[in-house]
């Protein structure tokens, strides 16, 4: 078995599709303002509005990519205006981390994983 979607949900999916597409370098000409796919090779990344009203305090979930350089992406996060919570931090168990929110307040985190 293996994990094959992640869908953030929100009230504004082109502001949060727009911002992960801005965050992961990629690109997209969906417009849809119910659903679209961000990522859909691997385990596919959606952002999707249901019509219920979300709260935006989303504390029991984050989101974590692997990077190959997570130095190189904290200044490219930085200079695309991104509110960085944690600069890349060296963590106990190798992985260096950085933290950052997305607007609707989710937790992402690019870590970069020693060889």
């Amino acid at each position: 078995m293996k994990l094959g979607e992640v869908c953030i949900e929100t009230n504004d999916v082109i502001k949060i599709a727009e911002f992960y597409r801005k965050i992961l370098n990629i690109s997209s000409d969906c417009s849809d303002e119910i659903h679209q796919y961000i990522i859909t090779k691997g385990t596919t990344l959606t952002v999707y509005n249901n019509g219920a009203v979300k709260n935006n305090q989303n504390q029991n979930i984050s989101i974590a990519f692997t990077v190959d350089d997570v130095d190189a992406e904290y200044e490219r996060l930085l200079k695309l205006g991104v509110h960085i919570i944690d600069a890349p931090k060296l963590q106990p168990w190798g992985a260096k981390n950085m933290h950052f929110c997305d607007p609707d307040g989710n937790h992402i985190y690019f870590r970069s994983l020693p060889e």
